[in-house]
């Protein structure tokens, strides 16, 4: 038996030609027919763990002897008692001494005791460890080929909360959690249609971790479903994936951009109207965020909030954030310009008032640009990392005494707190993180270049960001559609936001199947 185990455990996978990472494909294990065979392999596959249990028991008053595998902490001990051990330690049969044949005995447990709702079989023991390690339990039987697997998972989890990082005055207030079964449970509380899929995948060779795609079937495009599983099974040969930030990083068409090309949200109401758009999600186990693909850039100055207020309200909303989104990149390289090297563009009495401010600042306009902005990002970073209790007091009250204390010592002229100060604030307006942190980076590279050429330098930093924005791709859509190329009907729905009885088709940049959102006509009408 031993030399038949080796034989089959021995079958490993190849290594990569760099020998570290193995290849995403796992070995197949037959389930063997004698049950000492069944548990010791079994045992070699999930490991000899103290949390992992072996528990064998007798069917009934016979002799048939069942062994449940189970990971201690992962199962729910109150269901695994009630549907598994108890039908089946007390299990009484009229004829005690007669034992049935193995293949009897394993549809008896199947279809007659168990009362679970969910149960699989396995003809191989691979796939059965990783279920046993997903928190299920597993029942071996002698002289059968087959397993039977009974979900019982209770797996630690939070409870739903409001979202973190996107918070909204009007709409849902509940947010994704760490369970992808729980997530793709918001998403169909939401949307309640039989065209929409969830296809599972499994990525990483040693987390194993669960991916799940989500679309709606006879709306998505079908090359943009099919182009989203190609490359998350491409991202098998990681060894592992914690967070879906792992996933972003391993199918964005440029990692080296710093703008983000895969959105992410931890709103249930915002993945269901990506899906009804004709995009494809992505839950990903383990982590409260759901990507959303293709993403166009100026989906990040967009909120949920703006569709459940009145449509002239989110339309004002979105234009106040374009000029936020530039006063964000351009304003204190715009300020070290003029003051550097253009000071007859300021009108007169401004650049007197700017002279007298500046009076006694030992420092050019670059090196207290500089020094603020880093400042800044401190206090910024310090409030993000510190607990909520005291995280928001230390950005307030930094920001306060540092300013003062600068201007006081004549370190910071005050108009330039006022220019930094009107720069973070603007940040902060764009309700996308990661498009907020491109923009922090890139300021830093513009300041330098507006204090070595003056507007000249703004200007061409201004040309590069907008072309590397053109080039970029997400899925094999035009980053910046509906823009670059120009899209006039997908406007609206872009920089305005349009009232919702005029959003009768969905956005013709994803090409969806179906492009039709709602009938025409729905506009409200006194006395209809």
């Amino acid at each position: 038996m031993l030399q038949f185990l080796k034989k089959l455990l021995g079958k490993k996978t190849q290594q990569d030609k760099g020998g570290s990472i193995p290849k995403p494909e796992h070995p197949f294990y037959p389930v063997p027919l004698e049950l000492g065979q069944k548990t010791e392999m079994l045992g070699q596959l999930i490991g000899h763990s103290d949390d992992t249990i072996f528990r064998r028991l007798r069917l009934g008053q016979t002799n048939i002897t069942v062994i449940a595998v189970y990971v201690d902490g992962l199962v729910n001990l109150g269901e695994q008692n009630e549907s598994i051990f108890k039908p089946l330690m007390l299990f009484d049969n009229e004829n005690k001494k007669k034992t049935a044949a193995p293949k009897q005995n394993y549809e008896l447990i199947k279809n007659n005791l168990i009362s679970v709702g969910e149960i699989t079989e396995h003809t191989e023991m691979w796939e059965a460890a990783l279920r046993v390690l997903s928190g299920d339990t597993v029942i071996l039987l002698e002289g059968i080929e087959k397993v039977l697997t009974v979900k019982t998972r209770d797996l630690p989890q939070r409870a739903l909360e409001d979202p973190k990082r996107e918070t909204a005055v009007r709409g849902p207030q509940v947010g994704f959690t760490e369970l992808m079964r729980t997530n793709m449970a918001l998403v169909r509380r939401q949307l309640k249609h039989p065209s929409l899929r969830f296809e599972v995948l499994r990525g990483g060779f040693y987390t194993n971790t669960d991916v799940a795609i989500g679309y709606l079937q006879g709306v998505v495009n079908p090359k943009i479903v099919q182009e989203v599983r190609q490359r998350l099974q491409s991202i098998m040969r990681t060894d592992g994936i914690l967070e879906s930030g792992n996933i972003e990083g391993l199918i964005e068409d440029s990692p080296h951009s710093p703008f983000p090309q895969i959105e992410h949200t931890e709103r249930p109401d915002k993945a269901v109207a990506h899906l009804l758009e004709g995009k494809v999600i992505i839950i990903t186990d383990n982590s409260p965020f759901v990507l959303t693909v293709p993403t166009l850039f100026l989906q990040f100055i967009q909120a949920s909030d703006d569709y459940y207020e009145r449509y002239f309200f989110g339309s004002f909303i979105r234009l106040v954030r374009i000029p936020a989104l530039l006063i964000a990149l351009f304003l204190p390289s715009v300020y070290v310009a003029l003051i550097t090297y253009h000071q007859e563009m300021i009108p007169f009495t401004l650049i007197l008032a700017l002279d007298v401010a500046r009076e006694g600042v030992p420092f050019p306009a670059l090196v207290e640009a500089l020094l603020m902005e880093t400042v800044f990002e401190f206090l910024r970073e310090a409030g993000i990392r510190l607990p909520m209790q005291i995280g928001q007091a230390v950005s307030i009250v930094g920001a306060i005494i540092l300013g003062q204390a600068a201007i006081q010592a004549n370190l910071v002229s005050p108009a330039m707190v006022i220019v930094v100060a009107l720069t973070g604030i603007s940040s902060f307006l764009l309700p996308a993180f990661n498009t907020a942190i491109a923009l922090r980076v890139l300021r830093f590279g513009i300041i330098l270049l507006a204090a070595t050429l003056g507007l000249l330098g703004i200007l061409i930093a201004a040309m590069v960001i907008f072309t590397h924005l053109v080039s970029l791709r997400s899925f094999g859509v035009p980053y910046m559609s509906p823009l670059a190329p120009l899209n006039l009907s997908a406007l609206k729905d872009i920089l305005l936001r349009p009232p919702l009885w005029a959003r009768d088709k969905r956005p013709s940049i994803f090409r969806p199947q179906d492009d039709r959102r709602q009938e025409p006509g729905l506009k409200p009408r006194p006395g209809s």
